[in-house]
């Protein structure tokens, strides 16, 4: 896969417009949803920009935290933006601006994470492809016959054949968004669709980072994504009880 695309004079990073195209199209679902529920349009346009910087924010700072022991030994990490981001960190990040954006302007914020999750859902889809054409968040090596090759990656090994993890966590992350999109068709106490989001996510993260091979970090056998995992799964598991006691 090639990260770059260049046409004549003009340099595509696939990578960057992926992502730019995932904020893009769940910006554009959030705020069709946000007019049909009667939410305020304009507070969607800021959360958005909050999870932007938020989310730029928090990947780097959990991307210092799992790789610390890299940047002792060479500090000039800290400062090479053009890569180095962890999507937990992108999605904790964002989700954090957003609430205090949420809670500055005095609404709920249950609510809009109820509105907001299936856009953070299909911009992760998309981000993952970006991943793919980039190479990086890489898979194992694998004899099966859906194993993917790199020939010109600065991340994944090349010539190798490897699982296609990236293209298995966009599938992944496009079917969350539509069933968070099925069932949030119907009115559902708020916080049940976020907890839902929280638990569908955080159970294919945990199961994927199987298959992957990048370094992401590790306590106690599981890697930093796994341990996240866990507690963003229970916290998707209370908020749904509580959503659903709430409604009952």
């Amino acid at each position: 896969m090639y990260s770059d695309v260049h046409i004549g004079p003009v340099t595509i990073h696939m990578y960057g417009l992926m992502i730019a195209v995932g904020f893009v199209v769940g910006y554009l679902i959030a705020d069709y949803r946000a007019k049909k529920k009667g939410l305020c349009q304009d507070i969607v346009l800021g959360i958005l920009w909050c999870a932007v910087i938020g989310g730029f924010v928090g990947a780097r700072v959990l991307y210092y935290i799992v790789s610390y022991k890299d940047i002792m030994k060479d500090i000039s990490i800290l400062w090479d933006f053009a890569n180095g981001y962890v999507v937990y960190g992108g999605i904790l990040g964002g989700v954090f601006a957003g609430y205090i954006y949420i809670r500055r302007k005095q609404e709920r914020f249950l609510r809009y994470f109820d509105l907001m999750v299936p856009s953070i859902a299909l911009a992760q889809g998309f981000g993952r492809i970006g991943c793919f054409f980039a190479g990086c968040c890489y898979g194992r090596e694998t004899g099966l016959p859906i194993g993917i090759v790199f020939k010109h990656s600065n991340y994944a090994p090349n010539g190798v054949s490897l699982m296609p993890t990236q293209l298995i966590s966009s599938a992944g992350d496009f079917l969350i968004a539509f069933i968070l999109l099925f069932y949030g068709r119907k009115r559902r106490a708020d916080g049940s669709i976020g907890g839902l989001y929280m638990i569908l996510y955080s159970i294919g993260r945990f199961s994927i980072e199987y298959l992957r091979n990048d370094y992401r970090g590790s306590v106690l056998g599981l890697s930093t994504s796994q341990i996240i995992s866990i507690v963003v799964l229970l916290g998707g598991a209370i908020l749904e009880i509580v959503s659903l006691s709430k409604k009952n």
